[in-house]
């Protein structure tokens, strides 16, 4: 388990201060551990969490690896690993038993890693493989690329238009004559880091002030702002026998930025995951086509219409991937097989330690209960500042579901607003 969040696949790595928020999540990447499995990560897991993963799990702590890798600033966990002497370490645990390197996104560094350990990346059978996907990988990775490939399929997107940052002013002010709103987003970025939205009423006769993303000349998406009603998400994984849909739900954002989700879609937007299922194995369709294998994820937003358009693909693990599937182990064999699901995080009034949090899901019943397959999942580690809590929550129903989130927050006295 390679956790190589700081990695240039979704963001610039100029981007270093997001990057680092974002790697503060690869604890999770605990609930996919298997007895013989190693997992670098770019940050420490407390031995409480750890405790907590394997509790559940039933992993023996002694038939797993953790090598916690030092910060080394904004650049690949490949080249941090070997900035701190590591290499030789997960060569030993790795490189002679036959392992695979499953890394949260695919890129040059993760590659050269690989074949610097002596490991293949999963789930190719060659590295040469793996490299020969990367091109399409970073490309739909950005927004311009989607949008070509989108088009090329027959996919229904917003109205708008790709120009480089010193036409982005020139492009709003052009689309604003016929919309109220657009939004402006950076060609490389994730969960809505970059993404600005104005309003004819807002722009003035000032050039338009852009956060500093992809570079003094680089590529963004201008679009028409769409009246929305929700953001919803398909993710899907291509292997040799094809493109499977593994499951859908509704993205939990404020202005555009991922909060949570929401799994699955409601029985009444069952033609929403129909329509993005079939538009995310014609995209897997196009991803086999160039060599690419794996999980990717495909993002829409429905409008007050009732008509879905798709916004962007995601060539990688995404935040759902490895909470779906922890939620899925965890409730295997449970009388709770066929979850609701939803992620989600609470900025909790006072400071909490991991044993302090759990304790009170304990106390107040919500922690996750094996046997039901209900209940909140830490899934995440304690925050850096502990208060600001991500979790995730399993249920029956989504009326049982909004009523654990409500107890959570109650119990865990999360700020309001």
């Amino acid at each position: 388990m390679f956790a190589n969040f700081l990695s240039d696949l979704a963001v610039d790595l100029n981007e270093g201060e997001i990057l680092t928020t974002w790697a503060q999540q690869a604890p999770r990447k605990a609930w996919l551990l298997r007895p013989g499995d190693v997992l670098v990560t770019p940050v420490p897991l407390s031995r409480q969490f750890l405790r907590y993963v394997y509790g559940l799990t039933g992993v023996a702590p002694e038939s797993v690896a953790i090598i916690e890798v030092p910060p080394a600033g904004a650049v690949p966990l490949a080249w941090a690993v070997r900035a701190a002497g590591l290499l030789d370490r997960v060569r030993a645990l790795a490189g002679d038993r036959g392992a695979a390197m499953l890394p949260t996104a695919l890129d040059a560094s993760a590659i050269a890693f690989a074949r610097d350990v002596g490991i293949t990346v999963h789930p190719y059978p060659t590295l040469e493989a793996a490299e020969a996907a990367l091109k399409t990988t970073m490309l739909l990775n950005t927004k311009s690329g989607f949008r070509e490939a989108a088009e090329q399929l027959g996919l229904r997107l917003p109205a708008g238009r790709v120009c480089r940052r010193p036409q982005v002013d020139g492009m709003v002010r052009e689309l604003l004559r016929d919309d109220e709103g657009v939004v402006v987003k950076p060609d490389r970025s994730a969960g809505g880091h970059g993404m600005r939205f104005v309003s004819r009423d807002e722009l003035g006769v000032g050039a338009l002030p852009l956060d500093p993303v992809g570079g003094p000349d680089g590529l963004w998406v201008v679009e028409r702002c769409l009246d929305v009603s929700q953001s919803a998400s398909v993710q899907l994984e291509v292997s040799a026998s094809g493109t499977r849909a593994l499951f859908s739900g509704a993205m939990r954002t404020v202005q555009g930025s991922f909060t949570g989700y929401v799994s699955p879609l409601s029985p009444s937007d069952a033609h929403v995951a129909a329509e993005l299922e079939e538009w995310g194995k014609a995209l897997g369709r196009h991803l086999a086509d160039h060599g690419y294998a794996g999980p990717f994820g495909l993002d829409a937003l429905v409008d007050t219409e009732d008509v879905t358009y798709a916004t962007e693909s995601n060539i990688r693990r995404t935040a759902t991937t490895t909470p779906h599937a922890m939620v899925t182990r965890l409730t295997a064999g449970s009388a709770n097989a066929h979850p609701v699901w939803s992620l989600s995080r609470g900025r909790t009034r006072t400071l909490l330690d991991f044993d302090g949090a759990l304790t009170r899901l304990r106390d107040s019943h919500l922690a996750f209960d094996p046997g039901r397959g209900e209940g909140v999942i830490l899934y995440a580690d304690a925050p850096p500042d502990g208060r600001s809590w991500r979790y995730a929550v399993t249920a029956r129903s989504a009326r049982d579901l909004a009523e654990q989130e409500t107890a959570l927050a109650a119990v865990l006295e999360f700020e309001v607003g």
